[in-house]
């Protein structure tokens, strides 16, 4: 599945020029948590989240260091700390090192993003221009709609049988030869030596993955 199959659409965006005020009342009156910052010409040039409001002067949170740290970081540093918790516009709390990904991007791709940056939204971008937005709720939906009826399928125990075998000779960690399966009307019997818990909770995943399986 590609990232254009998921992302919504329209994107709700934010100009670097308007007030922290505005970008936090649109991420409430839209229910989302992060908002990508273009300019007049739709150019993508950062992205503003719930989390650069977390460290605010208005509020108290205000990023605080013992006083004999004070003289370990540099002014420049406590300087941008300081536009971080002050900063009336977009663009002086905004990230402007963005991770995006394209509409023909895999799922897998996206949420190795998502997983190596440590984020929960990635901008679709194409042409230089937002297209999309991926979050985690994006995901969610996704697989929602990849789930099978609840109404378990009609199939002959021999072949879920067979499949639940084949599934595990395709793991690594699944001694298959260890593993005896057996199936009576749907519900499925594993039996053998597994002396890894994590190794046996996912034997146990793995024949209910499989269709036809009651229980």
């Amino acid at each position: 599945m590609q990232a254009k199959a998921i992302m919504t659409t329209p994107v709700v965006a934010i100009e670097p020029s308007a007030s922290i005020v505005e970008a936090a009342g649109l991420m409430l009156s839209s229910k989302i948590s992060g908002l990508p910052v273009v300019r007049s010409d739709g150019a993508l040039v950062g992205i503003i989240s719930e989390g650069d409001f977390l460290r605010r002067g208005e509020l108290g949170t205000q990023r605080k260091r013992p006083r004999w740290l004070e003289f370990l970081v540099s002014p420049g540093r406590v300087a941008e700390e300081y536009v971080l918790a002050n900063g009336r516009r977009v663009e002086d709390v905004m990230t402007d090192s963005v991770v995006t990904a394209s509409p023909n991007a895999s799922l897998a791709e996206v949420v190795e993003l998502m997983t190596h940056h440590c984020i929960k939204r990635v901008p679709i971008v194409d042409g230089g221009k937002v297209v999309g937005m991926i979050a985690r709720s994006d995901l969610l939906r996704a697989l929602l709609h990849t789930q099978p009826a609840s109404t378990p399928t009609a199939i002959d125990d021999e072949r879920i049988r067979q499949s639940i075998v084949g599934e595990l000779a395709a793991q690594k960690w699944a001694g298959n030869d260890l593993i005896n399966v057996s199936v009576d009307k749907g519900i499925v019997k594993l039996s053998g030596a597994i002396f890894d818990e994590r190794e046996r909770r996912a034997a146990i995943v793995a024949a209910e993955n499989v269709a036809g399986v009651k229980g």
